[in-house]
């Protein structure tokens, strides 16, 4: 492709995946690229992921969204973490939350200085050396100008994806995105190349490209339909098959976490947004009904159901390949990762993320196809990996659901890494994994995986000296997140100054 070539990419899908990337393209991808977007109304998208992880300020910095107008679009709030209700036992709970915790001390990383101190008896729970935690669920949110004692935690958001992929059409189509409507009836291939050549719409309007991103969701018209790429099914591991959604009334604490709530054959999410909260629960058919499933879900609401519940079907896994010839899967053309710790978004973000470091100029390089391909397939698997310890390491003894989740087998890699832990506290970060080393120490201890050894190296520091250190570790987290303000009076601050400078969309 020369400068003065156009180089045509069409976006088959909108919804959240859709308009993530036709808004990121039109920033990034140079002049020469010409994006179109084409989808129906009368399809309607998932638009249940409003839970997100930290990375999704990378992707609005990238496109220069200022935070309140991003809040005030999307009746967005903020998430220090997420909270795991009942998964170790009934009435007990953890969470999963972002940032450090403690510090480690000399190349002692903290989890073993908090092994040691925990044998001996004196550890606290994590969440007593976590600012985000503390904060978390005092309903204060550490955000704003540094100093006087505030800190910079790292956080996300909880988001209305509808109205998000609603701002982000507004702002691909000021940078030039083409919207056509319509449903795709004809997909066209090159004869000699076997690469899609256009895309036909149930109205006659024909759509060459370059270039094909499926965005279709679930039935991935391009990925599969067409392409037939193929599907790795993890359902042995990650039972559950279906997902009910519904909305309620704002009510109850405005927390500035996600809560996952197990339930008898699943688990049950809460996302508090301005307006309303969101509402699902995500459970295996094979133990629990789907009436059963409504009416557990509409019996844990904070507040009046805004719609009935909204079923959904899906089965875990991803497509063999994201990266197919001149086609790119996102979303959940993709796969599907249930959200139980907020990915799907990121899965979205990192797939494009990885496309626009390996963006084609003209015919597609088999050899940068097949390391995007890799590099996908490592962060499915170590994400699913992640999932699955939450239920295999579940300890609610006596529901059929939760204990064949216990006694099922599980993948070589996570049993490696649950053994580790246990018997050395050792935890190793791999090569371009999402979740940290501190997000596996979190869950493994918040699971009940606890560890019988450490490093040696820990047993260095005298043990009237770890009682200090640990006792510091509690009082600066206490003290960090003590200062900062209301989740509520935060988010009220940045919205009331977005649409005082006019910028709310």
């Amino acid at each position: 492709m020369t400068a003065q070539q156009p180089y045509n990419i069409v976006i088959v899908g909108g919804g959240t995946a859709g308009w993530m990337a036709a808004a990121v393209l039109a920033r990034c991808a140079p002049p020469a690229y010409r994006i179109t977007l084409v989808e129906s109304e009368e399809i309607g998208t998932v638009g249940v992921g409003e839970a997100t992880i930290p990375a999704i300020r990378v992707f609005n910095a990238a496109l220069g969204i200022d935070e309140g107008t991003f809040l005030n679009a999307t009746n967005g709030s903020f998430k220090l973490g997420i909270s795991f209700d009942g998964w170790l036992a009934p009435g007990h709970s953890y969470m999963h939350a972002f940032g450090e915790i403690g510090r480690q001390f000399g190349l002692v990383p903290f989890r073993d200085h908090w092994a040691r101190a925990h044998a001996a008896g004196f550890a606290k729970p994590l969440a007593r050396y976590s600012v985000n935690e503390l904060a978390a669920r005092t309903g204060r949110m550490p955000h704003g100008p540094q100093g006087e004692g505030q800190v910079d935690v790292p956080y996300a958001y909880h988001f209305d994806a509808g109205r998000y992929a609603a701002f982000l059409r507004r702002y691909a189509e000021g940078l030039g995105v083409t919207r056509t409507e319509g449903r795709i009836a004809r997909v066209e291939r090159h004869g000699e190349t076997g690469d899609i050549a256009a895309v036909t719409t149930e109205a006659g309007a024909r759509l060459a490209g370059d270039f094909f991103i499926d965005c279709s969701g679930f039935q991935g018209l391009l990925i599969e339909q067409e392409l037939q790429t193929g599907y790795d099914d993890w359902s042995h591991w990650l039972p559950c098959d279906r997902a009910m959604a519904v909305p309620c009334e704002a009510g109850g604490d405005f927390t500035p976490f996600t809560r996952s709530i197990a339930r008898t054959a699943g688990w049950q999410w809460r996302i508090p947004l301005q307006h309303r909260i969101g509402n699902g629960m995500v459970y295996c058919s094979q133990f629990m009904g789907e009436d059963e499933a409504a009416a557990t879900l509409l019996a844990n609401l904070d507040g009046k159901p805004l719609a009935e519940p909204k079923p959904l079907r899906f089965v875990t896994g991803k497509r063999r390949k994201l990266w197919h010839r001149n086609c790119l899967a996102v979303g959940l053309a993709s796969g599907f990762m249930e959200p139980l710790e907020s990915t799907s978004i990121h899965l979205i973000q990192s797939t494009l993320s990885r496309f626009l470091r390996m963006l084609p100029r003209g015919p597609v390089a088999p050899a940068l196809v097949d390391e995007f391909n890799r590099q996908a397939d490592f962060e499915f698997a170590s994400i699913r990996d992640f999932l699955i310890l939450h239920y295999k390491a579940n300890g609610r003894v006596g529901e059929p659901f939760w204990d064949h989740c216990r006694a099922m087998a599980i993948p070589d890699s996570l049993a490696a890494r649950i053994e580790q832990f246990r018997s050395g506290g050792f935890i190793h970060h791999h090569h371009e994994e999402l979740f940290t080393e501190v997000g596996w120490f979190q869950v493994l201890v918040g699971q009940g995986v606890l560890p019988e050894s450490w490093n040696a190296a820990a047993d260095a520091m005298p043990e009237d000296k770890l009682r200090e250190f640990m006792a510091l570790l509690e009082g600066s987290a206490i003290e960090q997140a003590r200062p900062a303000a209301q989740h509520i009076d935060v988010v009220a601050r940045l919205c009331a100054a977005a649409q005082t400078t006019g910028e709310a969309a």
